[in-house]
């Protein structure tokens, strides 16, 4: 088996779409002609979007996320941390917790995004 998507729901996926775009410098993989589901290229795992009111199409019900709780991160590793969060903080995110170097080396930062997801930007792990 290969782990091929992570999907998050949100309200509007050509707007988080556009919104990675920016704040990232992800680029848009797909948007499916209905505006209900999108990827963005991430390498060899992308990261989806799915429309909350499709998946209530579907009798599901499906929550946004709790800022101050969350039960996941999504990570983008970057050699620039402070550029990353700068940029990202500048297209609309919410600054979580500022650049930090960890006691294994590592640097990190947390945002959330527009539909307030977790965000960690962080250096790679070598």
């Amino acid at each position: 088996m290969n782990f091929g998507y992570t999907i998050l729901y949100v309200e509007n996926v050509a707007a988080t779409l556009a919104f990675y775009q920016q704040a990232f410098g992800l680029n848009q993989r797909f948007l499916h002609e209905s505006g209900g589901y999108g990827e963005l290229e991430t390498g060899a795992t992308a990261l989806a979007f799915a429309s909350r009111d499709m998946l209530r199409e579907m009798h599901k019900n499906p929550r946004p996320p709790i800022v101050d709780a969350p039960s996941f991160e999504i990570a983008l590793t970057t050699d620039n941390v402070t550029d990353a969060l700068k940029r990202s903080v500048d297209a609309g995110a919410t600054l979580v917790q500022d650049v930090k170097v960890m006691p294994w080396g590592q640097t990190i930062a947390y945002v959330s995004d527009l539909n307030g997801f977790l965000v960690e930007l962080c250096t790679p792990m070598s």
